[in-house]
């Protein structure tokens, strides 16, 4: 397996298509939920795309936001997915934990926060994430903002 964490302008047309193409199969079509998921921020230079792969196939991907991208004072980690085939080999707790290494190394010292989908909500609670605000509707789905405050 090999992680890759790279911007939009270093992901190659197949990368990039594997990697919309799983975030669509997920976010769409398993979750019934018509949304853009191309929302203008991948390719903005403060984003990182994190990827894992197997054998030229995408296994699990999240999006990192740097400051600036969603608000100055703080980091976003997004677009977090598994594919099915991979699911239940604990490739999510990996999945997060390099995000949140990558996310350290890259932007050390800024919160670090997610809309979580309201069923995983204990999962990242686990990772150290407190839940910030309300429960709220997004594309119909329950949400709950999420924060991590890390050290300097």
């Amino acid at each position: 397996m090999r992680w890759q964490c790279a911007s939009f302008t270093e992901l190659s047309p197949v990368e990039l298509y594997r990697m919309l193409a799983l975030r669509c199969a997920i976010f769409v079509v398993e979750q019934d939920c018509a949304y853009q998921d191309l929302d203008g921020l991948d390719s903005d230079s403060r984003v990182q795309h994190l990827n894992l792969w197997r054998q030229g196939h995408l296994l699990a991907t999240a999006r990192l936001l740097g400051p600036g991208v969603q608000a100055s004072d703080q980091v976003w980690i997004g677009r977090v997915a598994v594919a099915v085939e991979a699911r239940g080999q604990g490739l999510a707790r990996e999945l997060m934990q390099y995000a949140l290494a990558e996310v350290q190394a890259r932007w050390p010292g800024y919160p670090v926060r997610l809309s979580a989908q309201t069923y995983v909500r204990d999962f990242y609670r686990s990772l150290g994430f407190v839940p910030l605000g309300n429960e709220y509707l997004e594309d119909g789905i329950p949400h709950q903002e999420m924060e991590l405050r890390c050290s300097a």
